[in-house]
């Protein structure tokens, strides 16, 4: 099985996460991992997992990890384990996250590494319902999408990471950056 290097990220990131934060479980996970790629593109343009996220009534949510969980591949089995464990009286059940490897930060930029570290510090104590109102802040990525017309489940494009204004000087510096490579060309 050949494991791309955003694969590896993946693997690495969720193992990060879950050694870092209290009470990181798939919700928790599914945002700190939405704040990670959203943040890394607005600055970069490109995220760090590669990851899509679709936006679902209680926040982002990466559907290919939300399946996986259930049946991992061989490589992110290999690195963790999903339990299910009672809370609340045995009521609900919360995902716990079993890392099972040494987390490799020499597949991540000091950059990634930096956001990384900034997530934990801002929400290493929060709970689940702190994070999806995190993510449900208006005007965030998911508030556009899901409050729209047939929003619910659908894609959060990375693009919204942007504000408006700044995505018409993103705009205005790639047309820029074409007219210059057509005249080269």
């Amino acid at each position: 099985m050949l494991i791309s290097r955003e694969r590896e990220k993946l693997i690495n990131t969720v193992s990060f996460f879950a050694s870092n934060v209290e009470k990181c479980g798939k919700v928790k996970l599914f945002k700190l991992l939405y704040f990670l790629d959203f943040e890394h593109y607005k600055i970069t343009g490109r995220s760090v997992t590669g990851m899509d996220y679709y936006a679902w009534q209680m926040g982002p949510v990466p559907t290919a990890l939300f399946d996986e969980i259930e049946s991992p591949e061989p490589d992110m089995a290999q690195a963790l384990s999903f339990v299910e464990m009672p809370i609340r009286g045995g009521k609900q059940k919360m995902l716990q996250i079993v890392v099972k490897h040494t987390f490799d930060d020499t597949l991540f930029t000091k950059r990634e590494l930096k956001i990384m570290r900034n997530l934990v510090d801002q929400y290493k104590n929060s709970n689940s319902e702190e994070m999806i109102e995190a993510t449900h802040l208006e005007n965030l990525p998911w508030d556009k999408v899901f409050n729209q017309p047939n929003g619910n489940r659908a894609i959060i494009p990375y693009e919204l990471s942007f504000r408006s204004e700044e995505a018409n000087e993103m705009k205005r510096v790639a047309a820029e950056r074409n007219a210059f490579i057509g005249i080269l060309a």
